[in-house]
């Protein structure tokens, strides 16, 4: 069953068109990862599937209800969360309360109680505080909690990241190249976090640059090229499918295989 469903969505800017008619469906509790060639649209996918950006034709529906035209908290309440390519922490803070950040989207106190300090917001603040805790820990991340974010290293730091937007209790995780910049333990980590996060039943969609990563998280694959779509399948398929190894110019898909 599709989570997402993409239907010739187009986005232009001035006289480049960055995403061309690109139609997919995502299958829930999978991991679907994007790839393509640098400046293919995958960034600008992930920004239109958040809200972040309006499409200038096409439909993005998550479980039958269009997106289009609501604001990115919006899109988040209804169950789609993501990581960015550039971390987007907060360095003075510890890594507890940056986790927690991402919970306050589940809860509803106005601007009235918060300022007053009623007990519900006082509740409601624990609670994101537990649930921040759990995605720490569903993370591998307690040891570090109560540390400054900007103390801690890179590796770390992604983690971090996707332990906030696990704490919004997403159903949809986009992770926009997570792998970016690790070292081969650090990879190997990010490889376990996924799957974990995909057996937990959440759905994630994948933008990533390391192949090797790509073929063996993936339960299928989208490949676009030129922001158009080129081909779509299993990893074993897309390895050997012959436009995508041109398109790649066979040096990142060969060696991943």
């Amino acid at each position: 069953m599709a989570m997402l469903k993409v239907d010739h969505l187009t986005k232009s800017f001035g006289g480049v068109t960055a995403i061309s008619k690109l139609h997919f469906e995502a299958p829930e509790q999978q991991v679907y990862s994007i790839i393509g060639p640098n400046g293919a649209g995958k960034t600008t996918l992930f920004n239109m599937l958040s809200g972040i950006y309006v499409p200038d034709t096409g439909s993005i529906q998550l479980n039958g209800e269009e997106i289009i035209g609501k604001r990115p908290h919006a899109v988040a309440e209804m169950g789609v969360s993501r990581t960015f390519q550039n971390l987007q922490l907060f360095f003075n803070m510890t890594v507890l309360d940056n986790v927690a950040v991402g919970c306050h989207l589940r809860t509803d106190s106005g601007l009235f109680s918060s300022a007053l300090r009623l007990p519900k917001v006082q509740h409601e603040e624990r609670r994101a505080r537990d649930w921040a805790v759990e995605a720490l820990a569903f993370c591998g991340l307690d040891q570090y909690k109560d540390h400054d974010a900007g103390s801690l290293p890179y590796g770390v730091l992604k983690r971090i990241e996707i332990a906030r937007a696990l704490a919004v209790q997403p159903k949809l995780l986009l992770m926009d190249e997570p792998a970016a910049g690790l070292n081969d333990t650090e990879t190997l980590e990010m490889r376990s976090l996924i799957r974990r996060i995909s057996e937990a039943g959440i759905t994630v969609m994948l933008v990533e640059h390391n192949m090797g990563l790509v073929m063996e998280v993936s339960d299928r694959i989208l490949v676009i090229d030129y922001g158009s779509r080129l081909a779509e399948g299993t990893p074993e398929e897309i390895q050997n499918d012959p436009k995508v190894i041109a398109a790649y110019l066979g040096g990142e898909l060969q060696h991943a295989m």
